[in-house]
């Protein structure tokens, strides 16, 4: 599976880390565009100066990780594109470029099935796309999400349990899966 992930989902911390996570244990590639990275450290801003530093940091890290990740989309695939918001004709022209068949976006509306199909590509958010590795793969999901939530309590000094840190994190049916119970 090649997956096209929307800057969306790369800007949050936590869900970038465990999509990456599932990433580095082989369950799919990750791509983006030079585009999709910018919009992720220009979303920092907001956090001040030192945000965006960081950001570009873990952009660097990124491309350093995943040479062969970057897209570069075609122009005129991206003029053709019938999305509505044009903003957004570079995410599906990167994922076309890239030869992705997913897109992972926590904007589903920004992305109809209509516009993707043609390039075989679908738009799936990332609880829904993590769940149904999880069912496939339970052990790598499962270990992705332990080393963000041991990493996101060494950090912040305070237990994490899972399903909070999942909810937060916009993927509240794998937190549910994923609780003890």
């Amino acid at each position: 599976m090649r997956v096209l992930t929307d800057a969306c989902v790369l800007y949050p911390t936590v869900l970038r880390e465990i999509v990456l996570g599932a990433a580095e244990r082989g369950l799919f590639a990750p791509l983006w565009s030079p585009r999709i990275l910018e919009e992720w450290a220009r979303a920092t801003v907001k956090l001040g100066p030192a945000g965006e530093a960081i950001a570009r940091g873990e952009i660097a890290v990124l491309r350093a990780r995943w040479p062969a990740s970057e897209a570069r989309p075609d122009p005129e695939v991206e003029a053709a594109l019938d999305l509505p918001d044009a903003a957004d004709r570079h995410v599906v022209a990167a994922a076309v470029a890239a030869g992705g068949d997913t897109l992972l976006t926590l904007n589903l509306r920004d992305f109809p099935r209509r516009a993707l199909a043609p390039h075989g590509i679908r738009a799936v958010a990332p609880d829904a796309l993590l769940m149904e590795i999880w069912l496939a793969h339970p052990a790598c999901i499962e270990a992705a999400v332990e080393d963000v939530r041991a990493e996101t309590e060494r950090i912040s000094g305070r237990a994490q349990p899972v399903r909070a840190l999942l909810k937060r994190a916009r993927l509240p049916r794998l937190g549910k899966a994923l609780a003890p119970a």
